[in-house]
């Protein structure tokens, strides 16, 4: 028995895919939050929560001619009879709607705490009270005449309207936001009068192009006021319903005696205020730019005021333009007009939105119009039998006098004078009273004005033209009562925003310092004279490549192991002390952890006839202008020299007009040919072959030599050095394998390590870790047949403190156009004799 009734439980089941029931339900809710809770409909403009409220304020008498009521009272109706959802989301509805930053037109008026700009919470529903707004009289007087659909509610105990009547494109002029499944909608407010003409115009004009409406309505208009930019987003907006436009905050720049103000007093639409001033004032506390003294917030009563205080040396318009750059003083609006049409959501444009609101308009001026010329022929045909009535008063009263009750009354006037149901009730409920001459005289008035606007309505509903003029003139009568001037300025062209940073740089003196590993300072030129010749501060296991004095205005150039190099305004650098070890790299630029600075360039003006040279350990060398390291963005290193797998970054320094190369290779030899045999090529090329090699050698240092330089320094990985007579080394071709610098020794050879030009009066330093210092006229000049001494004794982790080169400025030539190559020569490690 039990096993029978298993199977006869299983009889009630019907077997469905999981998939094809997760497919189905979510379908039926992405329907439901589509059609009845985020998207507005587009002929009253309303989502259905807030046309619930509204009507729900209405039904029960809260309008504006009525004393407040408790919100909580009106969130209770709306939850209880017609939106049964969280109060939460009701109440944000509901105060969305009284807040004139949001809406062009508020449709509900709050006594209390409705939030704020600045994005301040509205106070609990049970603290403030609110009713209708005036405008919404005309928006929902017409609900108790036919005029739309009614249905009933959730629980079918009240009726609801479908939409409601609205006498103007309520969507046009307030916007919406909202994000369903799928769907999204972005809709702008615009200015109430333009939207009213423009309704005008393609009622009375059904085939106008959007241009010609365009010119009444040109852009949207926040309750922010603020400037919106670019009229080819309008009119893409306008014509699909999506486009892009640019919105700004009104600013102007006042001159003081002490200092210069950007007076800002209207910002972008929903911007918050207060998060806006922070970021403006994060800037000045930052020191992203030089000059801003003061941010503060000035908004009161009369209006939005938001004040920064320049100083009087600063370009005041550029830091405005870095507000706008890098701040919400200006951003992009999207459109994305989506609206339900016909039960279906639909992106459409101006043009549509207007249609179906005048659509909606006629069938509502229509069925109106019938509904008053149904009441008003029944009202007629009351007032014919009551004067028919008055006219055989005396058998009336007999009649009635001798009938049981009402009723039979009313049988008997039927019968016997061929009154019908409505006109019998109208004649045993009339007052005595009424019986006079003057009321009698009344009814026949009252009969003549209802045949008059009997033919009134009836020619509504017959003639489309009188429709259209009726239309028109209620929406005459709405622009009249509730339009406003215009907030929102429109500009055709979108401004280019031009900042020139170096411009807000208040220019001043400095020491910089740069690491092996990464890690820079910017120090006063005080804290340097304070610290009396102390060596800088330097992290465990670091190696100083230098320091150099320059302007807060320069840039350094730092090129790595990598093959990159990084783009370092000076600005830009940390402060710190002469003993601080700085700040790393990576707070400006993005760098590999075993990437490694090889070389600094200071870099003052880029305008120059100048080249830096880059050298790989694999032997690739090219020479790229200066100008050409120049980039606008420079927050990761960007590529200096494409290399292969293996090799490393050399070396990269300046090169200028008439200088020569000289370029030493592990085993000592050295080939010298001019700058010209290298050509120009861009930042990101491979370069060409810079010397050839024998098995096994590879290319460890190259420097330039110029027209003065007599005598270069040679020395070995050991720290072993010479002097060389530059007259001693031949002039080569590229790339030939060159003459040794020294003589070999063949039971155990020196490896080279350096070379660089060394006049007599020069002094070089080197670190083992300790600084030493060693004069070159200190160091032996020895012939290229000679091996080589020892001046000084260094460790064996020695390193040769290369400095910081800064960039000469050199006229470029008249009439020079210099061509720049991107083709490689094929590179190889090896020499093909040694091969």
């Amino acid at each position: 028995m039990a096993r029978k009734k298993e199977l006869q439980d299983h009889t009630r089941y019907i077997p469905s895919l999981l998939e094809d029931i997760m497919s189905d339900r979510f379908s039926r809710y992405a329907k439901y939050i589509i059609q009845e809770r985020a998207l507005p409909d587009a002929r009253d403009g309303l989502k259905p929560v807030q046309r619930r409220i509204l009507y729900a304020m209405y039904h029960d008498g809260n309008t504006w001619d009525h004393p407040y009521r408790k919100s909580a009272k009106t969130v209770g109706l709306v939850i209880g009879n017609y939106h049964p959802h969280g109060d939460t989301s009701v109440y944000d509805a509901m105060v969305r709607m009284s807040q004139d930053w949001k809406v062009r037109l508020p449709l509900i008026d709050i006594h209390g705490n409705n939030g704020s700009i600045d994005d301040d919470p509205a106070a609990a529903m049970r603290y403030t009270e609110a009713r209708l707004a005036k405008v919404t009289e005309v928006m929902e007087d017409d609900l108790d005449k036919n005029t739309v659909e009614m249905t009933p509610n959730f629980d079918d105990t009240e009726m609801e309207p479908t939409v409601l009547p609205v006498p103007f494109p309520v969507m046009l002029v307030n916007g919406a936001t909202g994000i369903a499944a799928g769907y999204a909608t972005n809709m702008p407010p615009h200015n109430l009068g333009e939207v009213i003409d423009a309704t005008i115009y393609r009622l009375n004009n059904p085939e106008c192009s959007l241009s010609e409406l365009m010119d009444i309505i040109p852009g949207p208009d926040f309750p922010t006021g603020g400037i919106v930019q670019g009229a080819e987003g309008i009119e893409e907006a306008f014509r699909t319903g999506h486009g892009r436009i640019v919105v700004r905050g009104k600013a102007d720049i006042i001159e003081g005696k002490t200092c210069n103000q950007i007076v800002i007093t209207e910002i972008p639409y929903e911007v918050i205020k207060s998060d806006l001033v922070k970021k403006m004032d994060d800037i000045r506390l930052s020191r992203e730019i030089d000059g801003i003294l003061d941010v503060r917030d000035e908004s009161d009563r009369q209006g939005l005021k938001i004040v920064a205080d320049i100083r009087k040396d600063v370009d005041a318009q550029m830091i405005l333009n870095y507000f706008y750059k890098n701040t919400d003083l200006q951003i992009y609006y999207n459109y994305n007009n989506v609206a339900i049409v016909d039960q279906t959501p639909v992106q459409i444009g101006l043009i549509g939105l207007l249609d179906a609101f005048i659509n909606f308009r006629k069938e509502v001026v229509l069925r109106r119009s019938q509904f008053q010329k149904e009441k008003m022929e029944a009202r007629c045909h009351v007032i014919e039998g009551l004067m028919k009535a008055v006219s055989i008063l005396d058998e009336v009263i007999a009649i009635i006098r001798k009938s049981k009750d009402k009723a039979d009354a009313k049988k008997n006037l039927m019968a016997r004078f061929g009154f019908d149901e409505p006109q019998a009730e109208a004649i045993v409920t009339l007052r005595l009273y009424r019986l006079s001459n003057t009321d009698i005289t009344e009814l026949r008035n009252e009969f003549a004005d209802l045949t008059n606007r009997i033919e009134e309505v009836t020619d509504i509903i017959e003639n489309k033209n009188v429709l259209r003029s009726v239309i028109v003139k209620e929406l005459k009568a709405v622009k009249k009562e509730y339009d406003d001037p215009r907030r929102t300025r429109i500009e055709k062209q979108v401004s280019d925003i031009v900042i020139d940073k170096t411009a807000m740089i208040a220019s001043e003196h400095v020491m910089i310092t740069v690491s092996r590993d990464g890690y820079l300072k910017k120090v006063s030129l005080r804290s340097v004279q304070a610290s009396e010749g102390q060596e800088t501060g330097l992290k465990d296991g670091d190696e100083y490549l230098g320091s150099i004095e320059c302007d807060t205005t320069d840039t350094l150039l730092l090129f790595t192991s990598h093959g990159n190099y990084a783009y370092v305004p000076v600005w830009q650098i940390d402060d710190g002390k002469w003993k601080d070890i700085g700040s790393h790299l990576n707070k400006i630029a993005r760098i590999d952890g075993d990437d490694k600075i090889r070389s600094a360039i200071l870099v003052k003006s880029f305008d120059t006839y100048a080249w830096i040279v880059t050298i790989t350990s694999g032997g690739q060398i090219k020479r790229t202008p200066v100008r050409d390291y120049q980039i606008q963005r420079n927050s990761k290193v960007v590529t200096a020299i494409t290399m292969t797998k293996g090799q490393e970054l050399l070396r990269a320094f300046l090169a200028y007009p008439k200088d020569a190369l000289l370029l030493v290779s592990k085993d000592g030899f050295s080939t010298r040919y001019d700058l010209e045999q290298v050509p120009v090529q861009g930042v990101r090329t491979r370069g060409v072959r810079a010397q050839n090699f024998a098995k096994g050698d590879v290319l460890v240092s190259a420097c330039t030599i110029t027209q003065h330089d007599n005598a270069v320094l040679a020395v070995t990985k050991d720290g072993l050095m010479k002097r060389v007579k530059l007259e001693e080394i031949p002039v080569n071709n590229r790339p030939s394998r060159g003459n040794l610098i020294a003589k070999r020794v063949k039971t155990n050879p020196h490896e080279l390590a350096l070379v660089r030009p060394a006049a007599s009066g020069q002094t070089l330093c080197f670190y083992d870790p300790d600084r030493k210092e060693v004069r070159a006229a200190d160091i032996p000049l020895k012939p290229v047949t000679a091996t080589f001494g020892q001046p000084v004794e260094l460790k064996q982790n020695w390193y040769f403190q290369s400095g910081i080169e800064e960039c000469r400025i050199i006229d470029r030539p008249a009439g020079l156009e210099e061509k720049v190559h991107d083709d490689e020569e094929q590179l190889s490690l090896f020499d093909s004799e040694e091969n």
